[in-house]
């Protein structure tokens, strides 16, 4: 870019607020990072945003939901990932369509990203008349048993995990095993479980699981999206590629071109190329509607709004059994899929 070639630096915050601070100043002080893109977890982003802003350093993040973490209308802080109200209100509006669920279990991770999405969804659920129950479990946990027992105990007609990563696996894997998962009874599990080989191998007959994906299905992906995930599933070996892996590649994509289009790595010129960015990333159009130009409150949006994508589609898919290959519009899909639209895009609700 610019004439120059493009160093990375990599920081791994484990997932952890208090490392993904001093990660955040290590990134800027030491290594002199012009931008910084990525990030998976809310609390990283709480953590370590404050950081960046204070600096005058960009961050776009990639999957960090919290709905204050754009809130805050700091200058430099954008995001490409939904929030977390956005993410919760097409889970919670899709459980209300399943039939005969009156009461749900939810099991959710003691984090800037669980909290408020268990609070989300149960508020949700409630004005559909749906009794919830939560349960609240720290980031990392392995062992699900005891957990597990709690829940069973409250006999629901419905189990939604809002837990990240591995541990959402983990839990279905042992939830499964209890006689509690998705064998049993409606079950939302985590996006692990879009790696559907592993899932299958686990979870066997698992037809009652259901997965929110960031993104549309394979088969309505833009151009840029197809190409990006036939590198990656060769790359990385996987069946599908997940949401958050696309969000991250577009994050760094669309600081490169704000880069390129402001001509500098200034903080304030690659912000105010960023205000103005048209981005087609593998997402889709990515572009940031209010800024410093023009304040959420114009259009009657809330400060969340501020410097955030718009456009994230949310997809529920419904694994309905271990099967062969289906070809769906030239895509190969492993097992049989079948696609529950709930609030598809937000805020804009297509089927």
């Amino acid at each position: 870019m610019l004439g120059c070639d493009i160093e990375v630096v990599i920081g791994d915050s484990e997932g952890l607020p208090e490392k993904a601070t001093a990660i955040m100043e290590k990134l800027i002080a030491q290594d002199g990072v012009a931008a910084v893109g990525g990030g998976y977890h809310s609390s990283v982003g709480v953590a370590s945003k404050d950081v960046a802003d204070a600096r005058g350093v960009p961050v776009v993040f990639a999957e960090t939901r919290n709905d204050t973490i754009t809130g805050d209308k700091q200058k430099y802080i954008f995001r490409i990932a939904p929030l977390s109200s956005w993410a919760s209100a097409t889970i919670w509006q899709f459980a209300l369509t399943v039939p005969d669920v009156k009461k749900v279990a939810i099991l959710t991770e003691n984090t800037d990203y669980g909290i408020p999405a268990s609070q989300e969804t149960a508020r949700g659920l409630k004005t559909g008349d749906v009794e919830s129950v939560t349960f609240s479990v720290d980031i990392g946990t392995q062992d699900y048993a005891g957990i597990v027992q709690r829940i069973k105990a409250e006999n629901p007609d419905m189990i939604i995990t809002l837990v990240t990563g591995e541990a959402a696996y983990n839990f279905t894997q042992q939830a499964a095993d209890a006689g509690i998962g998705p064998l049993d009874l409606p079950f939302v599990t985590g996006q692990d479980a879009l790696e559907s080989g592993a899932y299958w191998q686990n979870v066997p007959d698992g037809q009652y699981a259901f997965v929110q994906r960031i993104g549309v299905p394979e088969t309505e992906f833009t151009e840029k999206g197809r190409v990006f995930a036939a590198k990656y599933k060769e790359r990385m070996g996987k069946s599908d590629v997940e949401g958050y892996a696309m969000e991250a590649y577009d994050s760094i994509a669309v600081i490169a071109r704000a880069i390129e289009e402001a001509g500098s790595t200034d903080g304030d010129a690659i912000v105010a190329a960023l205000e103005a960015i048209d981005h087609d990333g593998t997402l889709g159009r990515i572009y940031f509607p209010y800024g410093t130009k023009k304040d959420p409150s114009e259009d009657g949006k809330g400060d969340e709004w501020w410097h955030q994508w718009p456009d994230p589609a949310l997809t529920m898919i419904q694994y309905r059994g271990r099967g062969p290959a289906l070809d769906l519009g030239g895509d190969r899909l492993p097992g049989r899929l079948q696609d529950r639209r709930a609030g598809l895009r937000q805020p804009v609700t297509r089927c």
